[in-house]
């Protein structure tokens, strides 16, 4: 969910006090019976209030203040707590940050000797545990990519429903992905990118939205891609040691997923800062985007905008591909009581947390029966989720790479891979980035 990587990025950041009870000692930031929790998600505010608001019921000598800060602060906001000595008790956490925090000692082991971690979905408790075998959060939920489009751009550009829903893709010629991009774009006169005259440097609607470069993941920009070229990312995952950003495979994706912005199909780099890819195609700038199942809620909530929902691409393997990403909730080693917020994080990770979590339709939750509840959810909406679901359903998901050095990887490879999407520099270049990415496992 959501950026470096971006997850959904609100705008607010505010805090919600459920409960106010005396009780235990919080942590050093903390009210007194207080256990502090945060959150970046602002879609998944309400269930999670629902949540503090039942768990308390049941502690009631335990308050939980319910922090959500958007995704662009709230790292920074939670790094420089835990340096202050003033971090939460428990916090959502994110693959991409793990492995760092597990190696500052700033997460507590949890022992699951008496929870059941079969109710979670295959392999998602598993991405938690360190390389010291402990496990370091409880699964809260999962998610994969698949496409969103406009139904009226579509159905205007001449493109059926059964087309976007079988779309190809191939690193030569884009397959019929590329053909449906750009007969989706059109320029300020009315011309569309697939017919003669068209001005690619005046373009009213885009046929692709861009969120960022995708650094080195990629999880919603262009793994769903690289994922059909059999590519991976490091040599093994979790924990590998190698990572693989001079494979031909890898850079003949991204030259031609940076391609589409050359060719006007795709916005430009500069003006994705500070914007939302949502919210462009809510206002009609764009006409397909790639973005993940946590934004289901966001992408059918414009007013006036009929969204389709179809599966990413079926590529050079015969099949399509989503990374495959799991958030957990941690306990920061800092706090001054352990023994509530193991409570909160075992209720978290419970199907009476989950459960409220999957009937608020926005996200699917770790536990498999709670997930059940998230697509009756979503059905009662009118919104089919199969184009996210079928990838686990058909095997054709891969990890999110979980490694060492996550923040200096993400710092060598978002300046390397937004110099080629802006055109500054040949995908080739990104071998160079490799060498640097590699030299940090030495």
């Amino acid at each position: 969910m959501n950026r470096p990587i971006r997850f959904l990025a609100t705008a607010s950041v505010g805090a919600v006090s459920v409960a106010a009870l005396a009780g235990c000692g919080g942590t050093s930031g903390s009210a007194e019976g207080t256990i502090d929790y945060w959150l970046w998600d602002a879609n998944q505010l309400p269930a999670y209030k629902q949540c503090a608001e039942d768990f308390h019921k049941e502690n009631p000598d335990i308050t939980v203040k319910i922090t959500q800060t958007a995704w662009d602060d709230y790292w920074s906001k939670l790094t420089n707590s835990m340096a202050a000595g003033t971090a939460p008790d428990v916090f959502t956490d994110h693959l991409a940050k793990f492995a760092d925090f597990v190696n500052s000692d700033q997460l507590m082991p949890i022992d699951t000797s008496d929870i059941d971690m079969t109710q979670y979905a295959e392999g998602l408790a598993d991405l938690w545990v360190g390389q010291d075998g402990e496990q370091y959060g409880l699964p809260k939920d999962w998610d994969t990519v698949a496409l969103f489009y406009n139904k009226k751009f579509a159905a205007d550009a001449g493109l059926t429903d059964e087309q976007m829903s079988a779309l190809t893709w191939n690193p030569e010629d884009g397959g019929t992905f590329e053909e449906a991009i750009a007969r989706l774009t059109v320029d300020k006169n009315g011309v569309h990118g697939d017919e003669p005259g068209f001005d690619k440097d005046n373009v009213a609607v885009h046929g692709l939205g861009l969120n960022a470069s995708g650094a080195g993941n990629g999880q919603t920009e262009w793994s769903y891609l690289t994922g059909t070229t059999d590519w991976t990312h490091t040599d093994e995952n979790p924990w590998g040691t190698h990572y693989n950003y001079d494979d031909e495979r890898f850079q003949d994706t991204i030259a031609w997923w940076a391609g589409l912005v050359q060719k006007g199909y795709m916005p430009e780099l500069e003006t994705t800062v500070g914007a939302s890819m949502p919210d462009n195609f809510g206002a009609g700038k764009t006409a397909m985007t790639s973005d993940g199942s946590w934004s289901v809620g966001q992408y059918v909530g414009y007013k006036d905008v009929e969204v389709g929902i179809v599966p990413t691409p079926v590529g050079p393997n015969g099949k399509n591909a989503s990374m495959f990403n799991g958030l957990a909730d941690g306990i920061w080693a800092g706090t001054d009581d352990k023994e509530s917020a193991v409570k909160w994080v075992e209720y978290l990770a419970s199907a009476a947390c989950q459960d409220v979590v999957g009937e608020h339709a926005v996200v699917f939750p770790a536990i498999t029966s709670s997930t059940e509840k998230a697509k009756a959810a979503f059905a009662d909406k009118g919104i089919d989720i199969t184009p996210f679901t079928q990838h686990v359903d058909a095997g054709t998901t891969f990890l999110f790479p979980i490694t060492d050095n996550a923040a200096k990887i993400q710092g060598i490879m978002e300046p390397a891979m937004d110099a080629v999407v802006s055109g500054q520099a040949d995908a080739s270049t990104l071998s160079d980035a490799n060498d640097q990415v590699n030299a940090l496992f030495e």
